[in-house]
């Protein structure tokens, strides 16, 4: 039995800078590894899946990554997950997951990571980065360890219909701007993410900001109570502190 950690990611900021003939979206964004992380015990013995923690959201059939990811690297093994990473947060717990799996395999080319998701590929390689082209293009960059506050609603946002709406937006005359060009769309489509962000920043301040397409919201620092969580607009708002890590 061997046991892996996989790391959530934090997009640090996000641009937007242009759409492929594909449909696939180019970025610019710094992510980083953070301590808050699903925990993976692998038993190569067997051929399984199990989950527990925060599963809503999880699937447990063939699509999901850590199966997805042992075909990659052609291998099985009786994993059992569990997670800490709410899904649809815009933290990457699925794509940590794979990662995981792939250093514990011995790891795999960007290509064929990038095979599996747009965020595989910095989740495989961890620390922090400049992330570019579609997600495949990596620049290390130096470790700065950084006090964060994680905001978690009790409720996702489905990225790829926060892309959809960045395009509409932008297809009616909307320019892109701020340190997250998905927020706007991420608060277009999910009204209870609106109110929270506003409430969150009468709260903490101007810098809270959106990861990724959200739902978690983020501020640099460790503020408010994270046992106790906060009460916002659109019910329990999860409070974790968490830092930086490297790779």
């Amino acid at each position: 039995m061997t046991d892996l950690r996989a790391p959530a990611k934090l997009t640090w900021y996000l641009e937007i800078t242009g759409r492929r003939d594909d449909g696939f979206h180019l970025v610019r964004s710094e992510m980083v590894t953070l301590d808050l992380a699903d925990r993976l015990s692998v038993d190569e013995s067997g051929d399984s899946l199990s989950v527990s923690g925060l599963t809503e959201g999880v699937p447990v059939d063939e699509t999901n990554l850590v199966r997805r990811a042992l075909r990659l690297v052609d291998r099985r093994a009786a994993v059992t997950i569990e997670k800490a990473i709410p899904t649809g947060g815009g933290l990457g717990g699925a794509s940590a997951d794979a990662g995981a799996v792939l250093r514990w395999a011995g790891g795999v080319s960007v290509e064929a990571a990038f095979s599996l998701g747009s965020d595989v590929p910095f989740c495989q390689l961890g620390g922090r980065a400049l992330v570019e082209g579609v997600g495949e293009l990596l620049t290390p960059l130096d470790f700065e360890r950084r006090e964060v506050t994680l905001f978690m609603p009790d409720f996702g946002v489905n990225t790829a219909a926060c892309y959809q709406a960045f395009d509409e937006l932008v297809a009616n005359g909307w320019s892109a701007s701020g340190q997250n060009h998905l927020e706007v769309p991420a608060t277009f489509i999910e009204p209870r993410l609106a109110r929270t962000l506003v409430f969150l920043r009468d709260q903490f301040g101007p810098n809270v900001h959106l990861a990724g397409s959200g739902s978690t919201l983020f501020v640099e620092g460790h503020v408010g109570a994270e046992s106790s969580g906060l009460l916002g607009p659109e019910g329990p708002v999860g409070v974790v502190h968490t830092i930086t890590m490297p790779a």
